[in-house]
């Protein structure tokens, strides 16, 4: 990578100079390592201005998108007689574009991998989450196979996690996303572990593993404090399986695509008997 090569060559350059003026050993090393870190670093926070400015750009975009979506679904709310299956048919073609157009801007990130390893796994990342999301899973099955020591995707972030075990799931690998699970939880302290225990919970339940499901559930009441976990947790001890609902964990619950997500909902506007009869 070109961080490191530059990094050396002024490391190499002080080395010399040193050498050159009969410095002492010690005072060699510690300045031309000194100098190496210096270049690295500096190198390094000029590269991530640069790419942070185009990542705002990403984020800028899709946050107007977002907004757009919003003002249709606050629209549809207030306002009577809508079609609520035409509006989610407009949603799904509006966060379709949105994705779409994410994918397409993650192009422009590419020039950055020559700097830096982990540049490449944040590409592969957002590409991931873009490819999942537009439910185009062999493609994000290629990224997740790509998942190794310094390569593939980074699984810093819950979501991706998850997504790493809902593929798994679905492609009948349940061992394996139990692995994910256990290797990747210890990481996710309080909250942020929130998506991953109601994965695995679910997961248990699906599988014919209630008891299971149970103890993950347990650990998520400590752990999180949610009372989606709570509910589930008193569901299954009552031998109510089917009473199970990961409902409580929103939206980034349905993102994975699991279960399909309830419609939204027109307010009903109640009139008085007075204005009912024109007074």
């Amino acid at each position: 990578m070109l961080s490191l090569l530059i990094s050396a060559l002024v490391s190499a350059a002080i080395a010399g100079a040193l050498i050159a003026s009969q410095a002492s050993t010690g005072m060699t090393v510690f300045l031309s390592s000194l100098g190496f870190l210096g270049a690295f670093f500096l190198v390094g926070f000029f590269v991530r201005k640069k790419m942070s400015k185009v990542q705002g750009e990403l984020q800028a975009s899709m946050q107007v998108a977002q907004r757009r979506m919003k003002h249709k679904v606050q629209q549809f709310q207030t306002k009577p007689g809508g079609n609520a299956k035409q509006l989610q048919r407009q949603l799904e073609t509006d966060q379709r574009a949105m994705l779409k157009e994410g994918l397409a801007f993650t192009k422009r990130l590419e020039p950055f991998k020559k700097w830096s390893v982990l540049t490449g796994r944040q590409i592969a990342t957002m590409r991931l989450q873009f490819h999942y999301q537009l439910k185009e899973f062999d493609q994000a099955d290629q990224i997740l196979a790509t998942c190794g020591f310094l390569r593939g995707p980074l699984m810093m972030d819950p979501m991706t996690v998850a997504m790493r075990m809902a593929r798994r799931y679905q492609n009948g690998d349940v061992a394996g996303a139990k692995k994910v699970f256990k290797r990747q939880i210890r990481w996710f302290w309080g909250a942020r572990g929130t998506l991953l225990y109601g994965l695995m919970s679910w997961i248990y339940v699906k599988v014919g593993e209630p008891d299971e499901a149970r103890r993950v559930l347990l650990k998520a009441k400590k752990a999180t404090g949610v009372d989606t976990f709570t509910r589930n947790w008193e569901h299954l001890s009552n031998n109510r399986e089917k009473s199970f609902s990961n409902a409580g964990l929103g939206d980034e619950w349905y993102s994975l695509h699991l279960e399909t997500p309830p419609a939204p909902k027109q307010q009903r506007i109640r009139h008085s008997g007075r204005m009912a009869r024109g007074f």
